[in-house]
């Protein structure tokens, strides 16, 4: 192993790498492969890449409902094989009444993102943290628009799954038992979760009966079920007994905003960002400062010096835009990315935001609540404060890159602050250096931005380390399962005649499945 001197920190020891998908007929990347799995059958029976990646994402929250679940919030991105790039945005919304005073902040106490937490963390845990959540119509509309399957097809995986109960690995150990304590308060997480009141072990099977019996009405009625039917009747009465002030309306009057890309040229190709509530103008930033300053060149000393200052340049940008940025990892956000025969590409990027989300359940739906609130600052007459109606803004940023031949790669990232130079680095190795996606994708990477000094990966380069420490602090870090350093990035793109898939190497059940 390089740099013998952090081999402390190897506790997993071992080479990190993950197998590329590729096929003429497409791929499916995805933090768990039931889903990526889910999806590539859809591609295999004749779907192309919407109908695969909303599969993918449906069937997410029976294997990873730390991460996702029907309330989730995020973006789509879908990159035609001609090129034209259009988004499907389904953030979260601040219910259009509530009140001000409930969610008076208290300074003691600062949510993971960096702004006050309100008194009692009311808008971080508890019914009381959740926005009107928009996977689900946002997922609808981008079938209805670009699919060609039913809304009830796509739900069919996850349906399967959900009767069958969630099975768990020792991943889903860990997950469940670092956020014991607070799924320990809520009776809904408790009874699913905690069974005999502890994390459960390997093996056990966890089941999901009203969540089945959720997901098998809203595939008969359709998603106005939950957005003002049946289910959403039973999803407010919930949230209201719990202290939300979400209504019925709120629920029916959610739209999933459709728009062109916003887009910026780049070596020759263009690539296509969600909008302003997403970190695409960070993103944007970056990779102007460094094609500025760098320009093409290979991934080298000189390549990470740059990035790590065009890193800094783009947040120092982002903070005075009085954006919102998670400011550590401890969120819970998945990707979920797909390659049709004809060179369509999708990146789906959506999140609970914590981990479990707002820690709460809903009894009758089986429905895990997100905690958007905290998005928002609570203090009043901020930029990003609290008010009716509003989308959330997040660090969330799905990326397209096209050129002369249309459709060339699709990606993004979980991981909050550790998106967006994620995303930045994986754009120049695939654009600036040429790299392929699966090479890129098991290049060692680092990290900085909303801090002066520079985490890298201990398996970087010895010279490339030693030029990043003569810029900055630096400090060392392995690419392990937790605490994670990193993003978590997963990608798909052309090579050829054929496409590739990459999720991220580190991620235990991280799967490219091809059709």
């Amino acid at each position: 192993m390089e740099n013998p001197q952090y081999n402390h920190l190897r506790v997993e020891r071992g080479i990190y790498r993950k197998v590329a998908g590729v096929s003429e007929h497409g791929v499916v990347t995805s933090q768990h492969y039931a889903a990526a799995e889910a999806g590539a059958a859809v591609l295999a029976a004749g779907g192309n890449a919407v109908d695969a990646a909303v599969t993918a994402a449906f069937t997410l929250q029976t294997v990873e409902p730390w991460m996702t679940s029907l309330a989730a919030c995020g973006y789509m991105l879908i990159a035609e094989p001609d090129g034209k790039v259009e988004v499907v945005e389904f953030t979260g919304r601040v219910p259009s009444t509530f009140d001000q005073e409930f969610y008076k902040p208290d300074p003691t106490i600062r949510t993971f993102i960096g702004h006050p937490a309100s008194i009692d963390n009311r808008n971080v845990r508890g019914f009381t943290a959740a926005v009107v959540p928009g996977c689900v119509r946002g997922f609808a509309e981008a079938l209805k628009r670009y699919g060609t399957i039913g809304f009830d097809r796509a739900l069919a995986p996850a349906i399967e799954r959900a009767r069958k109960g969630m099975y768990v690995d020792w991943h889903t150990t860990l997950a469940v038992a670092i956020a014991e304590g607070e799924l320990a308060m809520d009776p809904g997480t408790r009874s699913i979760f905690l069974p005999g009141g502890h994390a459960p072990e390997p093996g056990a099977t966890l089941p999901l009966e009203q969540l089945t019996q959720t997901l098998e009405q809203l595939a008969n009625e359709g998603p106005d079920a939950l957005y003002g039917g049946a289910i959403g009747e039973k999803l407010v009465a919930d949230l209201n007994a719990g202290g939300s002030s979400i209504t019925l309306a709120d629920m029916a009057n959610y739209a999933p905003l459709l728009y062109p890309s916003r887009t910026m040229s780049l070596q020759g190709k263009t690539v296509h960002v969600a909008g302003e509530t997403s970190a695409g103008q960070r993103l944007f930033d970056a990779l102007d400062h460094f094609d500025r300053k760098r320009g093409r060149g290979p991934v080298d000393a000189g390549f990470f010096t740059a990035m790590a200052e065009a890193l800094w340049e783009s947040f120092g940008a982002h903070r005075k835009r009085l954006n919102p940025a998670e400011t550590n990892g401890k969120t819970s956000t998945t990707q979920v990315n797909a390659v049709d025969h004809e060179g369509r590409m999708v990146a789906i990027t959506f999140t609970l935001l914590n981990r479990f989300g707002a820690r709460a359940l809903s009894p009758s739906t089986g429905i895990l609540l997100n905690n958007g609130m905290s998005w928002f600052d609570p203090t009043p007459g901020r930029a990003n404060s609290l008010k009716p109606n509003a989308y959330a803004p997040s660090n969330m940023c799905p990326v397209a890159i096209t050129d002369e031949n249309g459709s060339f790669a699709a990606y993004g990232a979980a991981g909050g602050n550790q998106i967006v130079p994620s995303l930045t680095q994986l754009t120049g190795m695939i654009v600036h250096a040429g790299l392929d996606i699966e090479d890129a994708m098991n290049t060692p990477r680092m990290t900085t931005g909303p801090h002066s000094d520079i985490i890298f990966n201990i398996d970087m380069p010895a010279d490339q380390i030693e030029a990043l420490e003569k810029i900055a602090k630096i400090r060392p870090a392995a690419a392990v399962v937790y605490p994670r350093p990193f993003a978590a990035p997963g990608m798909v793109g052309r090579r050829g005649a054929s496409f590739v898939g990459m999720p991220d190497i580190t991620y235990p059940a991280a799967f490219a499945a091809t059709a």
